[in-house]
């Protein structure tokens, strides 16, 4: 009878010992996916960050979706087909984010060409001081000091 009752006993703590296991790689899991998606509230926090009662709801819905059996990518593609693309904190490279991607780049080499051409026409156009227009008097003439 002993034995019985530690026999339960260890079952049901592996048991439960398990289960915590599975509820923890869950969690991990769901807050993996929750650090990749934005609050549509807070704009630029994840739902993980978020203390929005709409986060919370989204954070409730991933771990449903996990619970559910999806993958990470599922429900991902679920949270974005939801809530659009604005939801992802790092938007996918298509038609419509084009300009969201490549316009900061574009915008630095516009600011370094724009710099450029402005120092060089700056160089260009700076008359010489007296001082400036005798050594160079002197050198044209061969004549260095």
């Amino acid at each position: 009878m002993k034995y019985l009752i530690i026999t339960i006993l260890t079952f049901f703590a592996a048991t439960f010992a398990f289960a915590q296991s599975l509820d923890a790689k869950m969690e991990v899991r769901a807050q993996e996916i929750g650090a990749q998606l934005r609050c549509v509230v807070c704009q630029n926090q994840s739902i993980e960050e978020s203390d929005a009662s709409l986060a919370e709801d989204m954070r409730r819905l991933v771990r449903a979706r996990l619970e559910a059996g999806d993958s990470n990518a599922d429900v991902i593609d679920f949270m974005q087909e939801r809530y659009g693309d604005y939801v992802l904190l790092k938007p996918p490279v298509q038609g419509n984010t084009f300009v969201l991607w490549f316009t900061p780049f574009a915008l630095v080499l516009l600011g370094l060409l724009w710099f450029a051409f402005r120092r060089q026409k700056a160089i260009a156009n700076a008359p010489l001081s007296e001082e400036e227009r005798a050594k160079l008097d002197a050198i044209l003439k061969g004549d260095e000091r």
